[in-house]
């Protein structure tokens, strides 16, 4: 698909889809073709390798990072909700925790950087200014970023103008709101958009199950990132807003379906819930990663969730690893969120997953 059919049938499809599956999403939501980019991709001043993706035979690739290009062993990184906005608003998101978050995680250099979604608190240009200006160390760092989109993203705009300003942050995803990166050979990135649909059927849908049924046998472990979590404690009252919806359960039930049979594991790192939440089922984790500064929610832990540990709040990033025969992942939690002093960290949590050989 050309740049300008894309961007055409994208902005025809922006006037006539504002109302989607209210029930599901809660949230008006279009869908992006996606087309090849030409060039090499630096997203947001990523300056790693990471080139668009030629000559699949069925569901291309969006992006690829050679392996040539990657260390041994492999790191990356997935949080969300930071909510960047002017440092001055101290009830909706802390700036000091997102600060240090920020260089903590320029400090790891991870390989690849996933955000689970609700990057800005509003998706307008101010906020995205901030944005640039609070992470310039990543782009020190040279770090390559891989965003998913949060409904916050779509706060205090109209739905073109959100999805431009995004698009002039991340601009080598532009005509995408989801999309694939090969992170070397074994893993693969896939950044959904849990604003559009995720029910059987939809384009994002049919496009995920490509995907997955095209994937390289070479590809031991799946990433998939979305903001709208698949699997959570259920809160109540205010925070039940934040409880799974059908649109990822939908998500959850079709992952469930093929992970028995599949040679790589899948890992879902998800965000939307201030806080971490560690689950498993079918084969599938599932990860709440909503730690990245926004005001924290408090969890009442289920029996199903993996993480029982009652500190708050849970300001943290999670780190991944890749071995030859497993992935190791590490919840780092910033231990002292309220002191004035240099930033404590701590690991809140460790798990590893076996990989298939």
């Amino acid at each position: 698909m050309s740049r300008s059919r894309g961007l055409a049938g994208a902005l025809a499809r922006i006037f006539a889809a504002r109302a989607f599956v209210a029930g599901a999403l809660g949230a008006g939501a279009i869908t992006l073709g996606l087309g090849a980019l030409g060039g090499c991709v630096r997203v947001d001043g990523a300056h790693g390798v990471t080139e668009p993706a030629v000559g699949a035979a069925h569901a291309e690739v969006t992006f690829r990072v050679p392996d040539s290009a990657l260390p041994t062993p492999l790191v990356m990184i997935a949080y969300g909700d930071m909510r960047f906005t002017n440092p001055s608003e101290l009830s909706a998101t802390s700036p000091d925790a997102r600060q240090a978050l920020v260089a903590k995680v320029a400090a790891e250099h991870p390989a690849a950087l996933f955000l689970n979604g609700d990057v800005p608190w509003h998706g307008k240009s101010a906020d995205y200014d901030e944005f640039r200006l609070e992470t310039k160390a990543w782009r020190d760092e040279q770090l390559r970023v891989y965003p998913a989109l949060g409904n916050h993203e779509f706060s205090q705009c109209e739905l073109a103008q959100c999805l431009d300003y995004w698009w002039s942050a991340f601009p080598e995803l532009r005509e995408h709101r989801w999309y694939s990166v090969a992170v070397g050979s074994k893993v693969l990135g896939i950044a959904l958009d849990s604003d559009a649909s995720l029910l059987p059927g939809s384009e994002q849908r049919t496009w995920l199950e490509q995907q997955i049924a095209d994937l390289d046998k070479r590809v031991r472990v799946v990433l998939i990132v979305l903001h709208h979590p698949p699997v959570a404690d259920l809160a109540t009252g205010e925070l039940a807003s934040h409880n799974p919806r059908p649109n990822e359960q939908s998500l959850a039930a079709y992952l469930d379906s093929v992970a028995p049979s599949l040679h790589a594991r899948i890992l879902v790192s998800a965000g939307h819930i201030h806080n971490y939440e560690r689950f498993e089922q079918s084969g599938v984790t599932y990860l709440v990663s909503g730690g990245g500064g926004a005001k924290p929610y408090e969890a009442k832990r289920t029996p199903a969730d993996l993480f029982q540990r009652t500190d708050f709040p849970n300001y943290h990033y999670v780190r991944l690893e890749l071995h030859e025969d497993r992935l190791v992942a590490t919840m780092v939690r910033l231990a002292n969120p309220d002191a004035t002093a240099a930033p404590r960290w701590e690991v809140a949590d460790r798990f590893e997953l076996s990989l298939r050989p």
